[in-house]
């Protein structure tokens, strides 16, 4: 089983899927932890508003591996040069770590208008060293030329919504032209579930996979890097099972028949998190 690696503009790489870890917290989640990390997971994702970048950092260190990739979020409420800083900081005491590979900007937040101060900080931080490759999560086309044109340094990720009810077309075409890597946050689409879809059904007989590897195969034919979230060891080590078939054009295009909307209203240009 093979997790081939995504190359960053920065030059540094991430594997094909990643670990989300959103409510993997106390001990069931330290546990949960360790068995994505048995089960071949390098890439772990987090953020300071999960509150479990503790337990993420307790996991690796029972693991006792070096070759664990970590990302973390910035939150709305540490917006600014200063407080960006701060955060990043925090979450890597949090952590237990003194560095981090990916860091991202959780959301844009445009009506507090501070992200491209966040964005000069976290500039700095990997200039010094302290992360590998820096990003963003939940920004439309127009935040990410603005970070372009105010600062010259694009994200070399955007982590966002991307499932079969919502595959965000024109803005990856955006990023594959800019170099930039599409991230897809729940990506099975769990508040409106996707797998018991028929054609998701059929696919997943024809192919002689479960539903869930046919859609996170989906994600990796689109050059989308998912991030499914798993607490049972079971399914941890199907969702990387996904490298050893391959979709037709006519199998995609059959997804893309699930097209619809957002699961829960979460558009950049209205909703906001701190």
């Amino acid at each position: 089983m093979t997790n081939p690696p995504f190359a960053l503009n920065d030059g540094a790489t991430l594997p094909a899927i990643g670990l989300g870890t959103y409510g993997l917290r106390d001990s069931a989640g330290i546990a949960a932890l360790g068995t994505a990390i048995d089960a071949g997971y390098t890439l772990l994702d987090t953020a300071l508003n999960y509150q479990n970048e503790r337990e993420v950092g307790e996991a690796i260190r029972r693991s006792g591996r070096d070759d664990l990739l970590v990302t973390s979020k910035l939150p709305g409420r540490h917006h600014g040069y200063d407080e960006t800083l701060a955060s990043f900081d925090e979450s890597l005491g949090n952590l237990g770590l003194d560095h981090l590979d990916l860091y991202l900007i959780h959301w844009p937040n445009p009506s507090v208008g501070k992200f491209v101060d966040s964005w000069r900080a976290m500039i700095e931080l990997q200039k010094q060293g302290r992360v590998t490759s820096i990003g963003v999560s939940n920004f439309t086309i127009e935040f990410l030329e603005r970070l372009e044109a105010e600062t010259g340094v694009l994200p070399a990720v955007n982590q966002v919504e991307l499932h079969p009810r919502f595959s965000q077309p024109e803005l990856r075409a955006f990023h594959a032209s800019k170099g930039i890597v599409t991230q897809s946050w729940s990506p099975l689409a769990r508040r409106k579930e996707v797998t018991g879809e028929p054609v998701i059904e059929a696919l997943a007989t024809a192919h002689g996979k479960t539903a869930t590897q046919i859609v996170l195969r989906w994600h990796h034919q689109l050059g989308a890097l998912p991030i499914p979230k798993s607490a049972n060891a079971e399914r941890q080590r199907e969702n990387l099972d996904i490298f050893d078939f391959e979709l037709s054009v006519d199998d995609i295009a059959q997804v893309a028949t699930l097209q619809s909307e957002r699961l829960w209203g979460g558009d950049p240009l209205t909703h906001e998190e701190m």
